[in-house]
């Protein structure tokens, strides 16, 4: 909960005080109280009920100026809400490396796949792009709603070729800022299963995403041992190991998050997890009406309790 005007609740110091002047006023009385020797019938004489109910509307009273005190300093409570304006950008990887199948069946299959459940936990109204680049980006699809348009972007990549990442995300930028130059909620899912060994340099571009507030969320895909197969018949195994390090310094330089990923199961959790974030937006509602009315609910309460009881002996 945040405060427009913090200032007000300075104001929530008295309740302690009054607290400590009730208290005391009600052992002043008890220095005076009028002793009877039939106390049962002038109780029953005068309506009296618990002891407890004494207290009721003092504690009213006071709960009603914490409540009004809240609503002076005007509150606001966060909550999360689908948003239908979000423009999302898929960048995937599909260069030679990703035909590597320690990440069963291969590893770009397991993204095609975790793309589509990607695709398949945001709002129907959220815009979705892609971009497939091996050694330049030669798959692209701009942000639209057209789901299936997106989705068949996806499918048709095939494994070949270098990786050059940072060609990738300025498209991808490019891309955004001509759907959307207002800037409403955008972000990159960036899946890359190895080191960028074409092209510009993606920190560079991470930073320019920073500054136009829009964060890449990367995602490195494969294990330390995955291996393509060697052109040369008699040749060992090509080792094609991930490159989290590198994806960690593109999130970073962003704004984002990174992860790493070495099976498809864990893939698909995370995608699903990420489209179902990335569709939502963080609201602040402002609630001082709501604080308003209980507070005159209590003062109300607070009036009724007093009319009830406050004629009681102590």
């Amino acid at each position: 909960m945040t405060f427009s005007s913090p200032l007000w609740l300075l104001a929530a110091l008295l309740i302690p005080v009054m607290l400590l002047a009730y208290a005391h006023v009600r052992r002043a009385r008890r220095r005076y109280v009028i002793r009877f020797t039939a106390v049962p019938t002038v109780r029953l004489a005068a309506g009296a009920g618990p002891g407890w109910q004494r207290h009721l509307p003092a504690t009213f009273a006071i709960a009603a100026i914490a409540a009004l005190v809240f609503a002076l300093a005007r509150p606001h409570v966060s909550y999360s809400a689908p948003t239908n304006q979000a423009s999302i950008m898929l960048v995937i990887d599909h260069s030679g490396s990703m035909a590597s199948t320690d990440v069963a069946p291969t590893r770009l299959q397991a993204v095609q796949r975790a793309a589509n459940t990607f695709i398949g936990q945001l709002p129907s109204n959220a815009k979705v792009g892609v971009v497939g680049f091996g050694t330049t980006p030669d798959v692209v699809q701009a942000p639209s709603i057209d789901h299936a348009t997106a989705r068949s972007a996806v499918d048709g990549v095939t494994a070949g070729g270098s990786t050059a990442t940072g060609n990738a995300l300025a498209l991808a930028l490019q891309l955004l800022h001509a759907n959307e130059p207002k800037h409403p909620p955008s972000a990159i899912v960036l899946l890359s299963d190895g080191a960028a060994n074409a092209g510009i340099n993606p920190v560079t571009e991470a930073d320019d995403a920073r500054h136009d507030r829009i964060a890449i969320y990367t995602v490195a895909l494969g294990t330390p041992y995955g291996t393509l197969p060697n052109p040369e018949p008699f040749g060992s195994p090509i080792p094609v190991p991930p490159d989290p390090q590198l994806m960690a310094q593109i999130a970073a330089a962003s704004g984002g998050r990174s992860y790493a990923v070495q099976n498809a199961d864990l893939l698909n959790s995370l995608y699903k997890h990420l489209g179902s974030q990335l569709g939502r937006v963080t609201r602040k509602r402002e609630v001082t009406a709501e604080f308003a009315a209980g507070g005159l609910v209590l003062v109300l309460l607070a009036a009724v309790g007093s009319a009830r009881w406050g004629g009681l002996l102590p």
